[in-house]
């Protein structure tokens, strides 16, 4: 799976449904121009989970020729869409309140598998040692060491806890655990045998951390999953819908809504050094591939071949909320349409790779 002879990964990031569905119109462009068969990793965070589980649930479903997957609207588009349709974060989050013993990312993961993923485990996802599929990983952030919790076909790891081969963790929980954003839906325990782990750090209470893991979110860590991508493939790409930090004018005297807005501003810090990095790395050459944001401009590109413009329409499309919940018609499809675009122009101009130019969206009712 190799582009040049060059290996190929895709970093989808957070963002609630803004991100799924953003990142959804990324894997479509990959698709049509016959590029999301050869990528090697796909690392993904919070709402980019979501899309990146459905990928990696129905990976063997999908009818690739020439590394273009012919039933990629049937198997991945739409359900996807649909899912979008659906409004969870609120109600989850009142039944973890009201429930005893049972948090709301307890419900959370029994949405994602009685919707998306049923009894489906991280082992059973595609074996990535073998040609054609992809190393799929999620991030969460563990809230005990402080470090990104990764799940994998093949393992689940912690750079303090170590490696574990135990991997029959259910696919809904490892897209619960990345998605499970504080404070609505985290912590979320995940208990282990201490037994099958290795290597790791000399804590002294290493034993217990690894017995009973707490997570959260993966975007508390690393909203755009490079952690474990940068250094690993030849060609970066990264659909980043991590929306822009906005300006409060009286920010709140109230200890506890202060402390939000003071979290909120160390995570866009933290977001921020990352990519303005990675942009340092392509402009120096040290790294190849492409970054497209939602709130990057298509005019930035200075693209004479690229048919689509900067509008009022993309550009409110960076304010849409950071929710598990629907948005109104056309907003989806132009989401998804946006993250086509963007994806195609950054293919292109950035990253270098022969494509040909996207002249229609795959949602032509959800016009830019």
């Amino acid at each position: 799976m190799t582009i040049d002879g060059k290996t190929i990964g895709l970093a989808l990031s957070g963002g609630g449904y803004r991100a799924t569905l953003f990142g959804l119109g990324s894997l479509w462009r990959l698709n049509d121009v016959d590029l999301l068969g050869k990528l090697d990793r796909i690392t993904s965070v919070s709402g980019g989970s979501i899309l990146s589980g459905v990928l990696a649930h129905r990976w063997a479903r999908l009818a690739f020729a020439d590394a273009k997957a012919g039933n990629f609207v049937a198997e991945i588009a739409d359900p996807v869409r649909a899912f979008c349709e659906k409004d969870i974060d609120i109600a989850t989050g009142i039944k973890g309140a009201l429930t005893p013993f049972k948090s709301a990312g307890d419900f959370l993961a029994d949405c994602y598998r009685k919707d998306l993923f049923g009894k489906f485990a991280i082992k059973d996802l595609p074996d990535a040692s073998k040609p054609g599929n992809p190393k799929f990983i999620f991030y969460a952030t563990n809230l005990q060491t402080g470090r990104s919790f990764r799940f994998r076909q093949d393992m689940i790891a912690d750079y303090m806890l170590g490696t574990s081969n135990q991997t029959d963790v259910p696919l809904a929980f490892a897209v619960a655990a990345s998605s499970a954003f504080p404070p609505v839906f985290s912590p979320i325990d995940l208990e282990t045998d201490p037994a099958r782990w290795k290597d790791g750090s000399a804590l002294p209470n290493l034993e217990a951390l690894r017995r009973k893991v707490v997570l959260a979110d993966g975007g508390v860590y690393d909203n755009m999953g490079l952690e474990s991508l940068v250094d690993n493939v030849d060609i970066v790409l990264v659909s980043d819908a991590g929306a822009p930090m906005e300006v409060e004018e009286k920010p709140h005297a109230d200890y506890a809504l202060q402390m939000g807005r003071v979290r909120d501003i160390l995570i866009e810090q933290t977001r921020a050094l990352r990519k303005r990095w990675l942009v340092e790395e392509f402009e120096a050459g040290r790294k190849r591939g492409g970054y497209w944001g939602i709130g990057t401009k298509v005019g930035a590109y200075e693209d004479p071949d690229c048919p689509f413009k900067d509008t009022t329409v993309t550009e409110a499309l960076v304010s849409v909320p950071t929710r598990l919940s629907s948005f109104k018609a056309p907003i989806p499809g132009q989401l998804v349409n946006w993250g086509y675009v963007l994806c195609d122009v950054a293919l292109r101009r950035r990253a270098k790779l022969p494509i040909p130019v996207a002249t229609t969206v795959p949602i032509p009712e959800a016009p830019l």
